[in-house]
């Protein structure tokens, strides 16, 4: 993705309306109803015994002002027939869960969950896709921490997942090693954590990650920008009625309203200028990218409103621009001339190197990284890889960052066998220092092959015609 020269921003005169994300980047939180406030308990086997964990800071066992915590007490797994020990509670404001199986190889995962809206409930989750009971039976202790607050706040993020590991070393033990691994949002918390901490992290598995960082929300005012100057319909700084007005006239004029993944194609000739530019945008030709398109056009409408608080973890979208970027194809309608331009609301957050609610992540991983996308998400676009590894390469650390394409459409559709096998690589890397294999993300060529995707894609999903993975030719 296009980023703004520093020189550039410096230049620029703040607007007043800009996009903001109002749907999480990775579900909701659980919708079990129990709160807690309590500092901490630990549950062995069936029996819970509540108790205050040592080393925490009191003024922090409470959560932030405006917000509650949900964190019901999770059952322990049984591993080669003992059970795990399950700790929850509260430090520095965050709810976190901590679980260590009784032969515990002395290794610690850290796991940072997604984007979880403005609501007011903080809330944290064990690993997805299977890997709680994979890092256990492996002898991995894992942590997880809701966040001292919700919103797109990546500093807030940052700062609890170290927190937390930090609170495990006083409380169970200092671990011999600490991976990351997250999906989405908590990509984005990986990406940065590596550089926030050089040294303290040995590896990281981030998923459907934002590793491109504020050029996510370029990418979701590029869409909305364009389909308005594509269909005559100038709708920007978003109105209130924009979804049920404007938004239907602009999918009418581009013929998207019957689009769908699998039935004929509907767009009119604006309509597929739409769509090619946003398949350019989100990382160029490849494999299952208009069926792609087809799933994601209505979403990257609802995405943008101009409501929201004031500070970028409440309205992210403060700090997206789409100023210097330059859309192809530009034919039948020259987009470049016509599309309105929009400078970024807020420039000294889009500039600033230091550790923001929206930071920069600049591609100085201190540890191997494997990484997974969905070649078809366009909620957090394959494009995302594209930008780290042209961050990582430039400043000579691409030993350190494996990346693989998963052929699927939806956000986060890995299947337990891919993050599996993604995570079983890493830590092998880590121990023996041999890399593994992995995908060629900034080669257009290589990305269009109709075979991309296909070699860490999990075959028997494929076969059982699991997702989305039916709109992809048979690997």
């Amino acid at each position: 993705m296009l980023s703004v020269p520093i020189r550039t921003l410096r230049r620029l005169v703040a607007t007043t309306a800009t996009l903001t994300l109002t749907v999480g980047l990775l579900g909701a939180a659980p919708s079990t109803a129990a709160t807690s406030t309590a500092t901490g308990s630990t549950v062995t086997g069936s029996t819970a015994a509540a108790a205050s964990s040592a080393g925490h800071d009191p003024s922090g066992d409470q959560p932030l002002p405006g917000y509650t915590f949900q964190n019901p007490p999770l059952a322990p797994l049984v591993v080669a027939g003992r059970p795990t020990t399950v700790r929850q509670g509260v430090h520095r404001h965050a709810a976190y869960i901590i679980e260590v199986p009784a032969r515990w190889n002395g290794d610690l995962v850290v796991w940072a969950h997604g984007y979880r809206g403005q609501g007011t409930v903080l809330s944290p989750e064990p690993p997805a896709f299977e890997l709680r009971q994979r890092l256990l039976a492996q002898g991995y202790a894992w942590a997880s921490s809701s966040y001292d607050r919700n919103g797109f706040d990546i500093r807030s993020g940052v700062l609890s997942t170290k927190d937390l590991a930090d609170h495990f070393g006083r409380t169970v033990r200092r671990p011999h090693r600490t991976y990351l691994a997250g999906v989405s949002m908590g990509g984005y918390v990986i990406g940065r954590s590596l550089e926030q901490y050089p040294g303290y992290y040995d590896g990281a598995l981030p998923m459907c990650g934002v590793l491109g960082d504020q050029t996510l929300l370029d990418f979701y005012l590029d869409y909305n920008l364009v389909a308005q100057a594509l269909a005559g319909v100038p709708a920007y700084p978003t109105p209130a009625d924009y979804l049920s007005n404007a938004v239907p006239r602009i999918q009418v004029a581009l013929g998207l309203a019957g689009l769908t993944p699998t039935g004929p194609d509907t767009t009119t000739d604006r309509g597929k200028q739409l769509r090619a530019i946003t398949v350019n945008r989100s990382g160029g030709p490849r494999p299952g990218a208009e069926a792609a398109f087809a799933v994601w056009k209505d979403f990257l409408f609802s995405i943008s409103v101009t409501d929201g608080g004031d500070s970028p973890a409440q309205r992210p979208g403060q700090i997206s621009t789409n100023l210097l970027t330059r859309y192809t194809p530009n034919s039948p309608v020259n987009v470049n001339s016509t599309v309105q331009r929009v400078a970024p609301e807020n420039v000294v957050q889009r500039l600033l190197p230091t550790l923001t609610e929206v930071p920069k992540i600049a591609g100085r991983p201190g540890a191997p990284v494997v990484s997974l996308h969905d070649l078809g998400d366009m909620f957090v676009p394959f494009s995302m890889e594209q930008a780290y590894a042209t961050d990582v390469a430039r400043n000579g650390r691409s030993r350190l960052v494996v990346q693989r394409a998963i052929r699927a459409a939806q956000h986060c559709e890995f299947s337990p066998a891919e993050a599996g096998a993604a995570w079983n690589d890493l830590v092998s890397w880590v121990r023996t220092g041999k890399r593994p294999a992995g995908d060629t993300v900034t080669d257009p060529a290589v990305v269009a092959r109709p075979e991309y995707g296909c070699r860490f894609s999990d075959r028997a999903a494929y076969a059982a015609g699991v997702g989305t993975r039916r709109l992809y030719a048979a690997c």
